[in-house]
């Protein structure tokens, strides 16, 4: 006789159907498992059989062969313990049930106890496609799971409330989904109102969050770099509830969702400097995993320090920030993550960080700068639209009894400047003003005789690149959405160079 149920796995951040089939014979004792499983999947054989046993299902002697299909697929992880479970109590007959429109996920304690596996909100969503009515999930992952419309997702705690539901014994509700505005990942989610003086780094980060351009902010220790970056969040548009979905999936499959259910606001990510090409970018010595840039998909990805990460780190990010997707290959699998981010990036001008500070003297050689400063290769610095210098912050700003601007204000210009741009691109692939592509410039970017001439002049005094030239572009065009204008003037070109330090200062031979 041949028992089988179903169960999904994961490739990319997209779940696929498998078919957990079973056959027993008589013969000696053994217990094969064949479809590719790798060491998790293997070593299920023995907390299955421990788990049965230790919730007094005494399995009978005979040769127990399991197969994973499709077999051309290579099966990871633990999450097929649940599945095998059943369709072995079906076989020896401790299970009387109905299997064909149920789905089981789940790996077991030694005594029977579900435990949480990576990666259920894919795998339930493509559950509900291929019509699944019920998927029975380990408890902890019941909040993720729920989200997901159309199907019966079932919370199950051990083996024997399992059996008990599965036969009809106890009636049990579906889970029902549980949706909290969340503060932010961390519970705290900081506020500009709390930033003294900063006036033009301010404005260029509302510019950044109003068109999604990535920024770099330069200037020497203490003067608020940090501070500001972790501010971005809170003038961000919310979120929709399809980029919820995609920002927990990712969160899912790489572990890090800590039973939180549904991520409703933005990431933020700030990896240390020493972070490897694999953290980064996503990879691993086994399964492949989402690396920090996937993470931050639909938020933000902050770089504190960034001349102090590894060369090998910051060039696995050139493509990803400009496509908006990575691909990671290793022998024999292929995953493809999303990564569509707003990168912040901080650093000092020169090695101890007081070049061009009126206060401190710098100890650092012109040699010394330039080394420092060309640890960031000059095509990743091109994928920064923004590059905004942070000078220290006067005493009489620390100690001033005005209240700063709070998020909320800044926040309610950033909203309309992006409606602005959904508009505006509506039907298209381009999202925000960040995304605008060679092709649509001349449609999108329409400036006035007197921005064309400040535009030019610039072009030849800075000796601007072609791609610097697009960003400025990019940059006004945001501006003039701010100011509610349908064409570029020659104050918002004027505002967007301001943006060019790099450009006008640091890098200058």
């Amino acid at each position: 006789m041949v028992v089988s149920c179903t169960s999904f796995g994961i490739n990319g951040i997209d779940g696929y159907r498998v078919e957990v089939e079973s056959a027993a014979r008589e013969g000696m004792p053994a217990f094969d498992l064949v479809g590719l499983p790798d060491t998790a999947v293997k070593e299920s054989k023995d907390r299955v059989r421990s788990a049965l046993t230790n919730c007094g299902f005494e399995l009978p002697s005979a040769h127990f062969v399991f197969n994973l299909a499709p077999a051309d697929i290579k099966k990871e992880g633990p999450i097929y313990d649940l599945p095998i479970t059943v369709c072995l109590m079906r076989l020896s007959g401790f299970l009387k049930a109905d299997l064909s429109d149920s789905a089981f996920i789940g790996e077991l304690s030694l005594s029977g106890e579900l435990r949480a596996v990576n990666g259920v909100l894919p795998m339930v969503i493509t559950a509900r496609e291929c019509g699944v009515k019920r998927i029975y999930v380990p408890y902890p992952n019941a909040n993720e799971a729920a989200v997901v419309e159309g199907i019966e997702v079932y919370p199950v705690k051990n083996i024997t409330e399992l059996k008990k539901l599965l036969e009809g014994t106890v009636k049990m509700t579906p889970a029902a989904p549980e949706i909290k505005r969340n503060i932010s990942l961390s519970g705290f989610l900081p506020d500009f109102s709390q930033v003294k003086g900063q006036f033009e780094a301010k404005r260029a980060m509302e510019i950044a969050a109003a068109g999604g351009h990535n920024i770099l902010l330069i200037g020497p220790p203490g003067s608020g770099k940090s501070m500001l970056a972790k501010r971005v969040p809170s003038i961000l548009p919310d979120m929709t509830f399809e980029e919820m979905i995609e920002a927990t999936k990712i969160h899912s499959i790489a572990g890090a969702l800590h039973n939180e259910g549904l991520i409703t606001t933005r990431p933020f990510r700030a990896p240390h400097h020493t972070v490897t090409a694999v953290g980064l970018g996503g990879g691993g010595t086994g399964s492949i995993r989402p690396g920090e840039v996937s993470l931050a998909h639909h938020g933000v990805l902050f770089l504190d320090e960034l001349p102090e990460f590894t060369r090998s780190a910051l060039e696995v990010l050139r493509q990803p920030i400009e496509d908006g997707v990575i691909t990671i290959s290793r022998s024999g699998q292929n995953c493809t993550y999303p990564c569509s981010v707003m990168v912040v990036a901080a650093m000092n001008p020169c090695p101890c960080g007081y070049f061009g500070d009126p206060k401190h003297r710098c100890t650092c050689s012109e040699t010394k700068i330039r080394r420092y400063l060309n640890r960031v290769s000059g095509p990743l610095l091109d994928r920064f639209d923004i590059h905004v210098e942070v000078p220290p912050v006067e005493f009489e700003e620390l100690r001033t009894k005005e209240q700063s601007e709070p998020s909320a204000e800044i926040k309610k210009r950033v909203d309309r400047a992006r409606q602005i741009q959904q508009q505006r691109f509506g039907g298209s692939r381009t999202t925000c003003n960040a995304k605008i592509n060679s092709s649509e410039f001349e449609r999108y970017c329409v400036i006035d005789r007197d921005a064309e001439k400040t535009l030019k002049n610039a072009f030849d005094t800075l000796g601007f690149t072609a791609r610097a030239y697009d960003r400025v572009l990019k940059v006004a065009r945001t501006i003039a959405d701010l100011d509610g204008e349908e064409i570029i003037r020659a104050n918002h070109v004027l505002e967007a160079i301001q943006y060019r330090s790099l450009d006008r200062k640091y890098w200058k031979s």
